[in-house]
């Protein structure tokens, strides 16, 4: 299962996002459907385990016929199939399993369990518009393609699917926040990571509390871009600490605390500003964070990976950072940032090339680690 043309369809179903996708040789999308259920959980302000399974079960075969259909392709053209395996909400996960097995079984083929989390890092080798390969993470190009030094320019996002490591990732979602010393290929360190709610859950939680609308991430993110960011100085939790963690449960309760103060002394109080100011609290944390972790890891790239990736204030913050750092800087396309089954095909196409595949008895795991514990 070598070379630059097999095919691999792939799912995902973690959390509240039907997607299948088919990607050739590990690099090119030729199709990546996606069925948002935010409207479905909107009313209660996050995601609702049993209506997202049930909302899988309904929209994953025609999202995969889709699939199929946009990469013109047929079930017989596929080589192998893969579905995330974890971590994620486990009656959703399960959905994205057995179809993935079912199909794998039945066509005779390879079937790959994939980490979620190590997806997101893939997110960054995706070539979107087809054509010759890019290179590989370890920049060198593929077979038959010609030798590129692949630099990006510091500080200037890169969005090509030229990534290469060694290199420093922030993985930031509504779910996770991680930096990860991306060392080669299946080969990681976590540096740091939150102590409590993750970046995202955090931009939702307090874009619920100013009364926006869900998913709350980009409501903050359009929110911010109408105000003022210094208009209130909330705390920076751990950004003077050592080491490489992060704290959003204290600012999350600055912001309720402030408004509630000003609302209590009859002063107005601009959405706006509060979202601006909570914004830019977040992004300085993060990006201090991951410079750090660039200086300790002695690389000079990073990459900006997971639905927060798509944050225009980060993605902002961290290019300047870069910038002054001579770091080089690659962040997935904003489709690519939230959950997809693209990224799902381009790291199952890795382990592939590793030799690993998955056994059909494999159970879905809710808690599954990027970085297995150590005995």
């Amino acid at each position: 299962m070598q070379g630059n043309g097999e095919l691999i369809l792939a799912i995902e179903t973690s959390c509240d996002e039907t997607s299948a996708s088919v990607v050739a040789g590990g690099r090119t999308i030729l199709s990546n459907v996606i069925s948002s259920q935010s409207d479905l959980h909107a009313e209660f302000g996050g995601v609702v385990p049993e209506i997202a399974a049930r909302s899988h079960l309904e929209a994953l075969t025609p999202v995969i016929a889709t699939a199929l259909v946009d990469a013109d392709v047929t079930f017989w053209d596929i080589h192998a199939v893969a579905a995330t395996l974890g971590p994620g909400l486990m009656s959703s996960l399960l959905v994205g399993v057995a179809e993935g097995k079912a199909i794998a079984a039945a066509l005779g083929i390879p079937f790959l369990g994939v980490n979620h989390l190590e997806a997101h890092l893939y997110s960054n080798l995706l070539d979107q518009v087809g054509g010759s390969a890019p290179p590989g993470p370890d920049g060198r190009a593929e077979a038959g393609e010609p030798r590129t030094d692949g630099r990006a320019e510091a500080g200037r996002p890169r969005t090509d699917g030229r990534a290469k490591w060694p290199a420093v990732a922030l993985l930031i979602s509504g779910g996770h926040t991680l930096l990860i010393h991306v060392q080669g290929d299946g080969d990681y360190a976590i540096l740091g990571g939150t102590i409590d709610d993750a970046a995202g859950e955090a931009f939702d939680k307090v874009a619920r509390f100013l009364g926006l609308d869900y998913p709350g991430g980009p409501e903050i993110d359009r929110m911010a871009l109408r105000g003022d960011p210094g208009a209130v100085r909330f705390p920076r939790p751990m950004l003077t600490e050592p080491g490489f963690d992060v704290s959003y449960s204290g600012l999350k309760t600055a912001v309720v605390n402030h408004v509630r103060r000003e609302e209590a002394a009859g002063r107005a109080v601009s959405v706006a500003d509060i979202a601006a100011s909570f914004q830019q609290a977040v992004v300085e944390v993060q990006v201090a964070k991951a410079m750090a972790a660039v200086e300790h890891s002695g690389v000079d790239r990073v990459l900006l990976c997971g639905g927060v990736a798509a944050n225009s204030g980060l993605r902002s913050g961290l290019g300047d950072a870069c910038a002054a750092g001579g770091v080089e800087l690659y962040i997935p396309p904003p489709e690519l940032c939230t959950d997809n089954a693209a990224m799902v095909a381009c790291c199952a196409h890795a382990l592939l090339a590793r030799g690993t595949t998955t056994p059909l008895d494999a159970t879905p795991d809710p808690n599954l680690a990027l970085v297995p514990p150590r005995a």
